[in-house]
């Protein structure tokens, strides 16, 4: 592999077999190889299966595409199919959570070509996607749907040779089911989203952490005695929700589903519509996958000094528009806070743009419940190989045996036992004829 080399401007672009990489500042590879040995101590289940792959080597000769969150844990994800036989070309799946140290190690310790940069404009961003797509896979492996958008509405002589891909979020999800019951979707898709070793535990668990840590980095604000609006009740904001009340928080969610507004209500938080919501909140959370959730007219009844973060996969749940419009002033006050001043006077701040708080203001989910996730990429996508032709168009659910095995190896990690059941219970719960 060449060396990477820098130019002026700290932007790397290397040529390795016909392929360049786009990363801030390739002097950062030390501090971001000592960052991904550290996530991965708490990553044993991946370590396994790249102990596995690296054996086995069942990805040899498939190129991959993957638009991913550029962090720690997916840094050991890329080394994982690498082991496996992949050849692999990473880019960012949001212009915000790329971490720059672990983007210039994986070019220039694990020989991971990679288009990322904190930060980029638009246009960077979609152009390290196309960058990615140059790569001409065979698998795609996506966070969000914008490289599969992109695939089929710019680059359409690359489908035939794409046998499948995974999506690994909700956001994703949504966008390839909508595809495929359009019938435009050209490639089956294993939505790694739906595992219930990924949603059960990276959604809840990784969201709800690493939102508020998110929120406390970007303001140091204590959460004790505020009042948290929280939008939605899925999975990622049932952890907002828990975390928050957690560390003394008064939280209030609004729900547009009536069986997630029953439940909120269940496991004891105020439930209202946001409008109601709007003028008592001091911070407001978002985290549905859909628009305009906090919208101009809740930002015009919401009180002087009132917070917004989203923590959805884009930018898109909090009008930014409309807050702008609503403002005679903006300034950023810290490094993630852009404060707006309205006509008569009050400030609303605006955390790290409006995009996800968790990856732009602090380090994303904790290895240890991104282990799980990523097991579940790496297993699917050797499923994928070994399924070559034989799925439809359409999006799967990672198989249950696989998540079985991720929640099988996670537990023996761990050093947790569980018990098996007896041949007798076996054959009663397999009965119907016994009764009362």
């Amino acid at each position: 592999m060449p060396k990477p080399t820098s130019d002026q401007k700290g932007i790397i672009e290397t040529d390795m077999t016909d392929r360049k990489y786009h990363v801030k500042d390739v002097s950062l590879a030390d501090k971001g190889a000592m960052r991904i040995e550290w996530a991965e101590r708490d990553m044993p289940v991946l370590r396994l299966i790249r102990e596995r792959f690296a054996k086995e080597r069942p990805l040899q000769g498939k190129r991959i595409a993957a638009c991913l969150h550029v962090t720690t844990e997916t840094a050991n994800l890329m080394r994982t199919l690498r082991a496996g036989g992949a050849d692999v070309v990473l880019c960012a799946s949001n212009p915000l959570s790329t971490q720059d140290d672990v983007a210039a190690a994986l070019v220039a310790k694990y020989e991971t070509p990679t288009f990322a940069i904190k930060g980029e404009d638009n246009e960077t961003y979609y152009q390290h996607i196309r960058s990615a797509l140059a790569h001409q896979p065979n698998i795609t492996m996506d966070d969000g749907a914008d490289l599969v958008s992109t695939l089929h509405t710019e680059c359409t002589d690359l489908l035939p040779q794409v046998i499948a891909g995974t999506e690994e979020t909700t956001t994703g999800v949504i966008r390839l089911r909508a595809m495929a019951e359009k019938n435009v979707l050209r490639y089956p898709i294993i939505a790694v989203n739906d595992a219930m070793t990924k949603h059960l535990f990276d959604n809840r668990y990784g969201t709800g952490q690493s939102t508020i840590d998110g929120i406390i980095r970007a303001t140091n604000v204590l959460l004790a005695g505020r009042t948290v609006v929280v939008a939605g009740y899925g999975w990622c904001s049932r952890g907002i929700a828990a975390r928050a009340s957690g560390l003394g928080a008064n939280v209030i969610v609004t729900e547009v589903a009536p069986l997630r507004a029953l439940e909120a209500v269940m496991d004891g938080f105020r439930v209202m519509p946001m409008l109601d919501a709007a003028p008592i909140g001091d911070i407001f959370v978002t985290s549905t996958g859909d628009t305009n959730v906090v919208d101009r007219q809740h930002i015009e009844i919401m009180h002087d000094g009132a917070i917004l973060a989203n923590s959805g996969h884009f930018n898109v749940e909090i009008h930014i528009p409309a807050l702008e419009a609503l403002a005679v002033d903006k300034r950023r006050v810290r490094e993630f806070v852009d404060q707006y001043t309205l006509a008569d006077g009050r400030r609303i701040s605006l955390l790290g743009e409006g995009r996800l708080i968790n990856l732009a203001a602090a380090e994303g989910h904790p290895a240890s419940v991104m282990d799980m996730s990523f097991a579940n990429q790496s297993l699917s996508v050797e499923y994928i190989v070994q399924s070559a032709g034989k799925l439809q168009k359409q999006v799967y659910s990672v198989p249950e045996p696989i998540d079985r095995q991720v929640a099988e190896l996670k537990l023996e990690a761990m050093g947790i036992h569980i018990d098996t059941l007896t041949p007798v219970q076996k054959k009663y719960l397999e009965s119907w004829e016994a009764g009362t």
